[in-house]
């Protein structure tokens, strides 16, 4: 059939088939990531305390992973916060977690064991800085709390870290100006409810479902954490620049804001592992990150928040090879 056409007929036809070849190899090439090999094996995820943020988004982003990379089996532990999250992930007892950028600067500027290894894969949602107290409490400012008995989150939660830095910009020494009461989101709350602390400090997604339950069966407010305190916060150290100013607006806590936003601080939270995690195990867990936002989000509202347009910023912490691939692979 060839040899009966024409000479330009003929260089037509194999001109086309070229084309078609070429063609199937782009098609084949999308759908088979030769680049890339399918991730397996076992990891360990550090989130947080059993009823805080972490905790819920670890269980949900679990699911997700089960469904994108179902030859990785993960395994949530709880913990005490960012702080000794970093802590595990740098000494290698655990593969991924959660932190705040600000406990990152702080665990790098310290120079801890590990520091050097640590990678970020996504920013993800912002933590906002609750101080709460009984609604008829007379207390209205941080200073207010000389003498008092206060939740400042667990010793390796970023919540201690951030307690900690803002009754100093307060003018205030948590060892010696307050009772403070070592204790995390899984029990502050019933601890102000029963009259065994005047406030507490809570730093997480918002609503936190912890402070959400106790606002609808007990009366609680904010206290607003104002401009003026955040410009002295900025002025203890250079950790304290992760933090910006923020609003918790009026409908996160709708019984104990009643109808007004709160002014406050925020930090980001960033998804950590280190240089030697396997680079497609971290495209995967990043794109399952970014993919999963609106059903995890429909759980656990901060998840929400997460936005590709964002998510490559994980400054303090280098972005790891594995999710730097997966950003490349989805930019317009």
């Amino acid at each position: 059939m060839l040899a009966s056409l024409s000479r330009a007929a003929r260089r037509r036809l194999l001109a086309l088939s070229a084309a078609l070849l070429a063609l199937c190899g782009v098609i084949v090439w999308w759908l088979v990531p030769f680049g890339s090999s399918v991730p397996s094996g076992s990891v360990t995820f550090s989130t947080g305390v059993p009823t805080g943020v972490y905790q819920r988004y670890g269980e949900l982003l679990k699911r997700a992973l089960a469904e994108d990379v179902p030859e990785v089996s993960v395994k949530l532990t709880d913990s005490e916060g960012s702080q000794q999250n970093l802590a595990r992930v740098a000494s290698g007892e655990a593969d991924f977690t959660v932190a705040t950028a600000d406990a990152v600067a702080q665990y790098q500027r310290e120079r801890r064991p590990g520091f050097e290894r640590l990678r970020g894969c996504a920013r993800l949602y912002d933590d906002y800085v609750q101080l709460v107290v009984r609604k008829r409490s007379s207390l209205q400012t941080v200073q207010d709390l000389r003498g008092l008995r206060v939740g400042v989150g667990q010793d390796g939660s970023g919540v201690r870290l951030i307690a900690d830095r803002v009754l100093a910009a307060a003018g205030l020494a948590t060892a010696k100006d307050v009772q403070a009461v070592s204790a995390g989101i899984d029990t502050m709350p019933g601890l102000l409810e029963n009259g065994k602390l005047d406030a507490f400090f809570w730093s997480g997604g918002l609503p936190t479902q912890a402070v959400q339950a106790l606002s609808e069966r007990f009366q609680i407010r904010l206290i607003p954490l104002e401009a003026p305190l955040v410009d002295r916060l900025h002025d203890l150290g250079e950790e304290t620049r992760h933090y910006r100013s923020a609003a918790i607006p009026a409908d996160a806590y709708a019984r104990a804001q009643d109808g007004r936003p709160i002014e406050t601080l925020a930090v980001a939270n960033l998804l950590v592992t280190t240089v030697e995690a396997d680079t497609d195990l971290v495209e995967g867990f990043t794109r399952t990150v970014i993919r999963s936002r609106d059903r995890i989000g429909s759980r656990v509202h901060p998840a929400q928040l997460v936005d590709l347009r964002t998510a490559v910023y994980t400054e303090p912490l280098p972005l790891h090879e594995g999710a730097r691939r997966y950003y490349r692979s989805v930019k317009p």
